[in-house]
């Protein structure tokens, strides 16, 4: 039988919570993570694991000490975790976004997403094992995924190291960088997305 204190302490963190709470912690952890001389990137743990695997004898770029790198590791290590404990514990029970503005809902329909009234559910359909057989499902998934991956390491890091770390730390390129996944982002929401969906 689960404790009525652990059901209440589920309820509260599964409540809908302002913006601004995310931004606090954001703050919070990069207030620690410069207090103690680190920069924090998900896209750096691919090349940490690959250093760790021995690809350093392949290749230069991943001649690093990995080690320095572990706690770097342990963080995606809990993104999966705590994803997984989000997904089982703490989400709707039909797997559904709750409280979606009705400018966004309108806009999924306009784009040819189903779903039933205001539940939005927390993965398209277009992101599955069927979907990547046809030509919008390889281009969404496999496509999109080698542009990330290529635009990550060619802009020397991921959103989450220039946005958060690197814009934290006052750097020139993370910036620059910054203003190219906005514009990025833009352009596929305005332009390309309604050609892929039309």
């Amino acid at each position: 039988m689960v404790p009525d204190w652990l059901i209440q302490l589920r309820d509260f963190i599964s409540q809908p919570w302002p913006w601004w709470v995310g931004g606090l912690m954001i703050a919070f952890i990069m207030f620690l993570l410069l207090w103690f001389g680190k920069n924090f990137g998900m896209s750096e743990n691919f090349r940490v694991m690959c250093a760790a695997d021995g690809a350093d004898e392949m290749n230069e770029f991943f001649k690093i000490n990995w080690r320095d790198q572990e706690w770097n590791l342990l963080v995606a290590l809990g993104a999966v975790f705590g994803g997984y404990m989000a997904a089982h514990y703490f989400a709707a029970p039909d797997g559904a976004v709750a409280h979606v503005s009705a400018a966004t809902l309108e806009s999924l329909r306009a784009l040819g997403l189903q779903f039933e009234g205001d539940q939005v559910p927390l993965v398209p359909e277009w992101y599955s094992w069927t979907s990547i057989f046809t030509w919008r499902g390889l281009l969404m998934i496999v496509g999109g995924g080698f542009l990330v991956g290529f635009g990550a390491r060619y802009a020397g890091g991921c959103t989450s190291g220039h946005a958060i770390s690197g814009l934290s730390a006052l750097e020139a390129p993370s910036l620059v960088s910054v203003i190219g996944f906005f514009l990025g982002g833009m352009t596929m929401t305005y332009f390309i997305f309604p050609l892929i969906f039309r």
